[in-house]
């Protein structure tokens, strides 16, 4: 049955606060559900505790701390299964995880990596931001500062054509995370670029979950989903 508006609901959540391993955990298991036709599309919002992962691109060199430091800097590290390099993930960054499933019909997975790039976008154009693109990099960049990156991974339907997509953005709210985080990695393995924040670019406040918010009609809008967002 097709949806009152004609857009078919988004099971949206946001979580203040999920380690990185449940996170991933949950991504697979919601994947699978939407794959068997059990349960909606989703979208994850959340905040994870200190975190480096290592996507499909493998560049363990990019990580500039050793075993020790990152113990005692209490920032866990893990190789994963999306596409891209080096990130980082930590408090005052939201974190979203859009499972989709995109059909093969017209299906463009270069596009859905614009569309992420658009939501965020449109969303910074708001609080007079202007953000774009570079055209050798995914992400989303204010001048030469990157501001929200993008590593995904499209996980093959078993019982349709097309894929679903997992893992997602980080978009960076909080005025110091560059140097909370990202200065012990080489970002994306990109030397010759900085990382920036929304409070760094605005020096206004803003949580997480208001960004979060803030966040839902721009994704509704590019990707024609209805949502309203749960608290968990």
């Amino acid at each position: 049955m097709a949806h009152p508006n004609n857009m078919a609901p988004l099971d949206t959540r946001y979580i203040p606060m999920m380690d990185y391993h449940e996170a991933w955990e949950l991504q697979k298991a919601i994947v699978k559900e939407i794959d068997q036709e059990e349960r909606q599309e989703a979208l994850l919002l959340l905040q994870h505790p200190p975190t480096y992962t290592i996507g499909s691109d493998k560049h363990p060199e990019h990580l500039l701390l050793s075993e020790d430091e990152l113990r005692d800097k209490g920032i866990s590290l893990y190789q994963i299964d999306r596409g891209g390099d080096i990130t980082y993930h930590g408090p005052g960054q939201l974190v979203g995880y859009p499972l989709l499933y995109l059909d093969s019909v017209g299906l463009d997975l270069h596009g859905y990596l614009r569309s992420l790039e658009q939501v965020i976008i449109n969303w910074l154009g708001t609080h007079g931001i202007e953000a774009g693109r570079k055209s050798e990099y995914t992400g989303v960049w204010v001048g030469d500062e990157k501001i929200a990156a993008i590593g995904v991974k499209f996980n093959k339907a078993r019982k349709r054509r097309g894929f679903i997509t997992s893992h997602g953005f980080a978009l960076n709210i909080k005025s110091g995370i560059a140097a909370e985080g990202f200065s012990g990695i080489i970002p994306c393995g990109i030397q010759s670029y900085g990382v920036t924040s929304f409070e760094d670019l605005t020096a206004s406040r803003l949580t997480v979950q208001e960004a979060a918010e803030q966040l839902l009609p721009h994704f509704s809008h590019v990707f024609e989903r209805d949502m309203k967002l749960s608290l968990s």
